[in-house]
């Protein structure tokens, strides 16, 4: 099999970055990926950042743009960090109105656009959805140090965290039917299992090392088929 060449625009997990539970660090995560997604040869460049938006997404894109077209596919991974809030400011102000990072229809129009860059210069766009996250464990790390009882009086309940997280969810699903864009679904890998949280760190957000590796699992099969290996 010859060889392939991939590129990833996306955020910390895209990036591969697990909680260390022994010092509380962020560390990305090594795995054979040749074995994983059964290949002999696999070239992988990896433009994700931690933090990453689909606005910084997009400014990344557009930064490496003249490199996107040496690669067979390029894999987005974002959503994130676009639902997610300022806690800090929810914590201490309960009361009032408080907006995610990127809208839900300013994501749908920045995500549009970040496809339509690459497409222009090349690109074969595959977009990777959103895996679930576990809402206790996510409320205990982003409420730490802050005042819980504010942030859980403007949540309502704490399962809000992961309805509002599948709202993204679905904008991803949406938006690659609207623009032809094949999507691997890592989501239904992990909802599959009855305790899907053993995948996921005690932060509630990142994989753990048994995470990531059913979610290259899962993007090895379904990319194959993709591409009709």
């Amino acid at each position: 099999m010859s060889l392939i060449d991939i590129c990833i625009f996306g955020d910390s997990i895209g990036k591969g970055i697990v909680l260390q539970s022994e010092t509380s660090r962020y560390k990305v995560i090594k795995m054979n990926l040749e074995k994983i997604f059964g290949l002999e040869e696999i070239n992988i460049r990896n433009y994700s950042m931690f933090g990453c938006t689909v606005s910084k997404g997009l400014s990344n894109i557009k930064r490496h743009a003249t490199e996107i077209m040496k690669y067979k596919n390029v894999f987005l991974e974002l959503g994130g960090n676009d639902c997610d809030f300022n806690w800090k400011e929810i914590a201490e102000n309960p009361g009032k109105e408080h907006f995610p990072n990127t809208p839900i229809v300013e994501f749908r129009r920045l995500y549009e656009s970040l496809i339509g860059e690459i497409r222009n210069n090349g690109g074969s766009p595959i977009m990777i959805n959103l895996p679930p996250l576990d809402s206790k464990r996510y409320f205990n790390w982003i409420s730490k140090d802050l005042d819980k009882r504010g942030i859980l009086q403007w949540l309502g309940d704490i399962n809000m965290i992961y309805r509002w997280q599948e709202m993204y969810n679905v904008e991803v699903m949406l938006l690659a039917n609207k623009m032809c864009v094949p999507i691997i679904d890592i989501r239904s890998a992990f909802l599959k299992y009855n305790n899907y949280s053993d995948f996921l760190c005690s932060d509630g957000i990142h994989p753990n090392d048994a995470g990531y590796e059913l979610i290259y699992k899962t993007i090895g099969e379904q990319y194959m088929f993709t591409i009709g290996y």
